[in-house]
């Protein structure tokens, strides 16, 4: 299957504290969930350097995810040191609409960090 790493409410916090991490919120009743998941396993391998992604399978992590207020799937978080800079979630979600959306969220964040 994939080689990403599956998010539990044990092991979130670990995983976000350090860089800049994309959190995949899935389902595997969730066709866009789905239809989505070979782009983000080709995303973890293509942006490995500068990006790791993680997926967190919402029925099995229902409490987490009330903790993080996602409400629909798919749903992405984008995290930097540990805080979230980004959500971008619905049924309508591209893999060049997500690419798009993770390039512009991490320069934006970039941006705004002081140097």
């Amino acid at each position: 299957m994939s080689n990403l790493v599956e998010v539990t409410k044990e092991n979130f916090d670990d995983l976000v504290a350090q860089g800049t991490v994309l959190v995949d919120v899935w389902g595997p009743d969730c066709r866009p969930c789905i239809a989505l998941m070979p782009h983000v396993e080709k995303m973890a391998a293509d942006r490995a350097g500068d990006l790791s992604i993680v997926k967190l399978e919402a029925p099995t992590a229902r409490r987490l995810c009330m903790t993080l207020r996602v409400m629909g799937l798919p749903a992405f978080l984008l995290f930097r040191d540990g805080a979230e800079i980004g959500r971008l979630s619905g049924g309508d979600i591209t893999p060049a609409s997500l690419d798009a959306w993770v390039d512009a969220t991490t320069a934006g964040a970039t941006a705004a960090q002081p140097s």
